[in-house]
């Protein structure tokens, strides 16, 4: 999970598929601004596919939009993304969401989120957190739990969701529920 911004783009071979067919991706050239999580090495470019219609993103070259970036890295400063990655522009974020990720979701490493796709749903252990923005906000992945709440891992090792702009208090890490 990075912070970046997209240099350049250019088409590139990645091999040939079964058929002896050759396998086009579009290489972004990137700065990084910041690692979330990943591996020590920088990321120097991603590697997605030509075209939405195959999955690929499209980012905006030229160095003036942030993005955050969620991927598969390879650890040798690459890193592969389809349209089933999170890549979002830096000024969408939410004000929670950007606190969120310097200070708080590593607190959540350890923890499950459980999608709810519709009501009624549950968790099956302590250590998930109920994400319900799509069974609540028709359908909505960029819901109000996603914006401005953190799953976290409490001292009991369970799991909640918090709020707030500050870090969690110890009265909430040390909250055991009934």
């Amino acid at each position: 999970v990075i912070r970046a911004k997209a240099v350049s783009a250019k088409e590139v071979n990645s091999g040939n598929d079964t058929y002896g067919n050759p396998i086009k991706r579009i290489q972004y050239e990137i700065k990084q601004i910041k690692m979330f999580k990943g591996p020590d090495k920088d990321i120097e470019f991603i590697y997605t596919a030509p075209s939405t219609a195959v999955c690929g993103r499209l980012l905006d070259t030229g160095g003036k939009k942030e993005y955050l970036i969620a991927g598969k890295s390879e650890g040798n400063g690459k890193m592969h993304i389809t349209l089933c990655d999170l890549v979002a522009t830096w000024d969408s974020l939410s004000p929670t969401q950007k606190k969120s990720l310097n200070q708080r979701y590593q607190m959540g490493c350890e923890c499950k989120i459980s999608r709810c796709l519709s009501i009624p749903c549950f968790v099956s252990s302590s250590d998930e957190c109920l994400w319900t923005d799509w069974a609540m906000e028709k359908n909505n992945v960029d819901g109000r739990q996603a914006k401005h709440y953190a799953c976290i891992k409490r001292s009991d090792g369970s799991c909640a969701w918090y709020r707030g702009m500050a870090p969690p208090k110890q009265e909430f890490l040390d909250i055991e529920d009934p």
